[in-house]
């Protein structure tokens, strides 16, 4: 009994000697350093950044011409392909112009007879003039035979405009294509009764290349921009734009922002811009949503971080480690609003030439201390491995 009483102090007395030996260990480890995490870190630089804007858009018509009748009548035609593609001037319809015809004849005939009645009152003046001089006739039959040669011109140009009035309503009894461009469907079939005060039109043609992209973008946006502009903040960016389609494809071809509206959408609050975009292969079709992509401002002074080294706290706010003075880790807040690619912009919260910490992050704490190496260096980064998994 006395024995086993002896070998169990002993045992006691050796595992408390290989606990002291072991945190006597531990703490010249991390005397010496052997504990600290290695974490990969980039040096950041102050880069011009442009501010990309995504805005919701609508297509819309370069040209749009709605086909009118301009007198009454029946359709007698229509001499186009409903969706085809039709030219300027080109006969779309044809109204009957029996009418028409029988108004021209008319007035070419009431022309022709104030002319010979213009005639006649020319040759009495003709001949009264030397009787006049003379004295041969009163002044007065003179004067009237001139009265009515100027009566007889005006009947003649009258009936001249009433001639050439005909032959309009003449001439529009063919309705043509006032711009060229894609025509829609016909809204009125052959033998439908048409009339020069219609609401509704005939066809509607539109020209699609180019066509026009209106975004719409907040005022306050606007404002903000505006002003960030005037200080000297940002600079200005391009006018070129990218185009998203509805199916979140690219569009093959980038357009240029025309201009700005000088009004804001009293419902909307919002302004309207409008880009211009070549669309050769009729991808684009008035009505469209899509979504347009364009620099409107370059911040010149942002700094370019790795996605993987912003966290964000419980409020949302972000925040880095940096390499701090003798090798710790350093805590830092920053503003990162906006992505580009694989970075964070930020734009306040670092200066050129820190260090932020890229790799590693998972476990740091502020104070902590590191091992730091560049990113970029080829080799196992975070908290070193104990003993026990080394041996293994």
């Amino acid at each position: 009994m006395l024995e086993k009483r002896s070998l169990l102090l002993a045992g006691v007395l050796c595992a408390a000697t290989l606990s002291l030996g072991a945190c006597s260990g531990q703490t010249d480890e991390s005397k010496n350093g052997r504990g600290a995490a290695a974490v990969g870190y980039v040096v950041v630089k102050v880069e011009a950044v442009p501010v990309t804007t995504s805005l919701g858009g609508r297509t819309v018509a370069f040209e749009t011409s709605e086909v009118r009748p301009q007198v009454n009548g029946l359709i007698r035609r229509r001499l186009f392909t409903e969706g085809g593609f039709v030219r300027a001037g080109q006969p779309l319809y044809q109204i009957d112009a029996s009418l028409y015809q029988a108004a021209v004849d008319q007035a070419s005939a009431n022309l022709a007879s104030a002319r010979a009645s213009a005639q006649a009152t020319e040759e009495r003046v003709r001949r009264f003039a030397p009787l006049a001089k003379m004295q041969a006739i009163a002044e007065q039959d003179y004067t009237d035979a001139l009265a009515e040669a100027r009566v007889a011109r005006a009947a003649v140009a009258q009936n001249n405009a009433a001639l050439e009035t005909a032959r309009i309503n003449l001439r529009y009894t063919t309705l043509s294509a006032p711009i060229s461009g894609r025509i829609g469907r016909s809204l009125a079939t052959p033998g439908a009764l048409v009339s020069a005060s219609q609401a509704a039109p005939l066809a509607v043609i539109q020209q699609t290349d180019p066509i026009y992209v209106d975004m719409q973008q907040s005022s306050a946006e606007l404002t903000t921009l505006r002003q960030a502009l005037d200080s000297g903040g940002v600079a200005a960016g391009s006018t070129s734009v990218r185009l998203r389609l509805e199916d979140s494809s690219a569009y093959g071809f980038a357009g240029t922002v025309q201009f700005s509206d000088i009004t804001v959408s009293e419902t909307t609050g919002t302004v309207t811009l409008r880009a211009r975009f070549p669309n050769p292969k009729g991808v684009l079709l008035p009505g469209m949503f899509v979504t347009a992509l364009f620099d409107q401002a370059i911040n010149p002074a942002a700094i370019l971080v790795p996605q993987q080294a912003v966290q964000r706290d419980f409020d949302g706010s972000a925040f880095v480690y940096l390499v701090g003075k003798d090798n710790k880790a350093l805590r830092r807040k920053v503003t990162a609003d906006r992505t580009i690619g694989a970075n964070w912009v930020v734009t306040a919260g670092l200066k050129a030439g820190e260090r932020v910490i890229t790799q590693g992050v998972g476990t740091l704490k502020q104070g902590a201390p590191i091992k730091p190496v560049p990113a970029s260096s080829v080799q196992r980064v975070g908290v070193p491995a104990t003993k026990t998994e080394t041996s293994r």
